[in-house]
């Protein structure tokens, strides 16, 4: 018996002084780290001492071993679980690690051994306490305002509810933790995350502790070509900031952020921009920093040149896309020749300052000359009486404003109004400057019989933009209404009411396997009317680049009214390169001769025309530069030019 009682007394020694275990299953009250995502997971221990080899240490012979506290599955998954037999010799290293074994399963919330002295032997106890039956997950978000948490209720029910009702399990509820956190990731939540360890009552409530990543501010830096940071910019903060959807007291969202991104961006002053990140006076909070490069926003060109309708001339042009640092748009054009001053100015504000609707403006003043479409281009020439081609010279200005119908300024809107007030001096010139109210056959170019007419116009516009990309479309529709509505006032008293409308549709396909980017078919109807007066050069143009392929510009009409079709099929044969099928109609419903003067029936313009071709589309920072090869059905065909989509 002396020899049974001095091993139990070494074994209770080594169990005592060579391992201490330790489980928390409630988070210290300390602020969590939003760089780090370390948390001592449930169900595990720390070892403080090494136990001493186990060939080294004392055996004593197990003579029974007994599991307390449970009974049933559980008691049975402890006996599973551990190597502790009887019959067997035992060492303090092997009851650490039946204890660990123990704890393993997850399902425990404290583990105790007992060696007990028995005629037999020794008698090993393992009394355990289970964890209490898991009632409810409350997820807290240790910085956002109560309320502002960002992650549904119904996706904490969704992650925990099938461990309802059941033993936590603590293995199950890291696993569960790791797909919350999996969660806040996959939505773009990338700085948030569980801190610390889980708090578990015993009625079975689970309190876990959030820190989701909140904005504390949002600072606005410069940096030069090279990196070197800036005191200041040329471009205002608050330009930047109005732009940025992230605001303090938000959680950061790197889906948001991308967005914020490719609207500031867009803006088109600046070169490069980049978010980072700096700790918060907060530490669980973040600054996020909107790094920008500034791009030259002005430029200014000079020119000079002769031509026989201008003579000798000079021209100067200006451009600033950011004047102040208020992103305000600046420029204008002028031409001094020997027989004419033309120039043409503008302004342009895209966010008035204070407006939340994003209301832009535009105030514009001009001095335009050009031959008139409506004038030109038929089967005969009829010119003016000195045999000298008849040029509209416009003069005037105006303001226009615009704004997008949406309740949220940093959504893509659908409609988009704008309304404006233009006047113009219209009258028609030689190319010596000098009127000239009617053409070789005593035909009128103008409205007024002096050559000279007066448009007041109120102009109001609505589009309804539903494209998957303005760009490149390949699906998605597109809707366009327009209506001026001229005063009779000053030279000619002209009331004129133009209507116009166009509609685009896109529909993606895939008729060839060439390549793999997108391929679309492409429609688009537009027509359009004028009711009332009509001066001659306002009618409606048909033929050319943008009507009808295959003709010249103005070739197939000038009519009161007017409609026009056409059937793209794009699609792309290298990353750089696309190609298209068209095919185009257009007609002025025989309304050529409504027109005052009968310009396009004088001319032979037929009224309307059928064109149809191929065309390559080459990929450029302006958009796709277009080049088509239209054929007509007069049997002629022509090359035309431009830049982006025809619609």
């Amino acid at each position: 018996m002396e020899v049974q009682n001095k091993i139990k007394h070494i074994l209770v020694a080594i169990l005592a002084t060579s391992t201490t275990l330790c489980l928390s299953n409630r988070a210290e009250s300390s602020t969590p780290d939003l760089t780090s995502n370390q948390s001592q997971p449930m169900g595990t221990f720390i070892v403080q001492r090494e136990p001493e080899p186990e060939d080294t240490e004392t055996r004593v012979l197990v003579a029974e071993v007994a599991v307390l506290g449970v009974e049933g599955k559980l008691q049975d998954l402890v006996y599973e679980q551990i190597s502790t037999k009887p019959g067997l010799p035992t060492t303090g290293s092997r009851l650490t690690l039946d204890v660990s074994a123990i704890y393993g399963t997850g399902f425990f919330a404290n583990v105790t051994v007992t060696p007990e002295d028995t005629p037999l032997g020794v008698r090993i106890s393992f009394t355990v306490q289970p964890n209490p039956v898991l009632k409810k997950v409350v997820v807290q978000s240790v910085t956002a305002e109560e309320g502002k948490g960002v992650l549904p209720d119904v996706e904490v029910q969704r992650i925990f509810s099938e461990a309802f009702d059941e033993i936590l399990n603590s293995k199950q509820l890291q696993a569960d933790i790791q797909e919350l956190n999996a969660w806040y990731k996959s939505n773009g939540y990338d700085l948030a995350q569980v801190v610390g360890a889980p708090s578990i009552a015993q009625d079975g409530t689970v309190t876990l502790l959030v820190a989701e990543g909140v904005i504390e501010n949002i600072q606005v830096r410069f940096f030069s070509d090279e990196g070197d940071e800036l005191e200041k910019g040329k471009t205002r903060p608050f330009i930047i900031r109005r732009e940025v959807q992230l605001q303090p007291g938000d959680v950061f969202n790197r889906q948001t952020a991308q967005r914020d991104l490719n609207r500031v961006f867009g803006l088109g002053i600046f070169q490069d921009i980049k978010f980072s990140f700096a700790p918060g006076q907060d530490p669980s909070k973040v600054v996020v920093n909107v790094d920008v490069v500034e791009s030259n926003t002005g430029s200014i060109a000079a020119g000079a040149g002769v031509s026989s309708a201008s003579g000798l001339f000079g021209t100067i042009s200006y451009q600033e896309q950011n004047l102040g640092g208020n992103h305000q748009t600046i420029g204008g054009e002028i031409q001094l020749g020997t027989r004419e001053l033309l120039f043409d100015a503008r302004f342009t504000d895209p966010w008035i300052a204070g407006d939340p609707n994003r209301t832009s403006y535009t105030v514009n003043g001009f001095r335009r000359r050009s031959i008139s479409l409506i004038f030109d281009n038929g089967e005969t020439d009829v010119n003016l009486p000195n045999g000298d081609r008849p040029r509209v010279v416009r003069t005037g200005g105006g303001v226009s404003f615009s704004r997008p119908l949406v309740r949220d300024v940093f959504s893509r809107p659908d409609w988009r109004l704008s309304l404006g007030l233009q006047y113009q001096r219209v009258a028609i010139e030689d190319s010596d400057g000098e009127v000239n109210p009617f053409d070789e056959l005593g035909n009128q170019l103008a409205f007024n019989t002096d050559g000279t007419d007066d448009l007041f116009q109120l102009q109001f516009g609505a589009s309804l933009d539903r494209r998957n990309n303005p760009r490149q479309p390949t699906s998605g529709y597109l809707l366009r209404f327009g209506v001026d509505q001229s005063l009779p006032i000053g030279d000619g008293s002209i009331l004129l009411n133009r209507l116009r409308g166009s509609y685009s549709y896109y529909i993606p396909v895939q008729l060839i396997n060439f390549n793999d980017g997108p391929q679309a078919l492409a429609f688009n109807i537009q027509a359009g009317n004028v009711f009332g007066d009509l001066p001659p050069y306002e009618a409606f143009s048909i033929g050319g680049s943008n009507s009808v392929r295959g003709y010249n510009e103005g070739e197939v009409g000038a009519g009161r009214r007017y409609l026009q079709a056409t059937a793209e099929y794009r699609l792309p044969i290298f990353s750089f390169l696309g190609a298209a099928f068209f095919v185009d109609y257009a007609t002025d419903f025989g309304s050529g001769d409504a027109v005052p003067g009968n310009p396009a029936v004088l001319r032979g313009k037929q009224g309307n025309g059928l064109g149809y071709g191929i065309g390559v589309r080459i990929q450029s920072p302006l958009g796709p530069i277009r080049v088509d090869w239209g054929f007509n059905d007069q049997g002629n065909n022509r090359i035309h030019f431009g830049i982006g989509e025809r619609f």
